[in-house]
């Protein structure tokens, strides 16, 4: 196994070569539920941070951000 961290530029995270395996083993169907989870966990989360970092936000000006957030600012 390889401990050394491989990062590229403009990149915060590398996916390791055991779950690429893992994932590349899984099925479209199943990739695609994995997406979909790791997407609601990012909302939420996201949610939640700007809820308390903005607790006089109404519920349509966190959505906003959360959009904005999550489209890199593409919104």
């Amino acid at each position: 196994m390889n401990n050394k961290l491989r990062l590229d530029t403009g990149q915060i995270e590398v996916i390791d070569d055991a779950c690429a395996r893992i994932y590349a083993s899984k099925s479209p169907v199943e990739r695609l539920k994995i997406a979909s989870g790791m997407w609601r966990s990012a909302n939420k989360l996201i949610t939640l941070a700007v809820k308390s970092q903005y607790p006089h936000w109404s519920e349509q000006e966190v959505c906003h951000e959360v959009i904005r957030r999550l489209s890199h600012g593409a919104l």
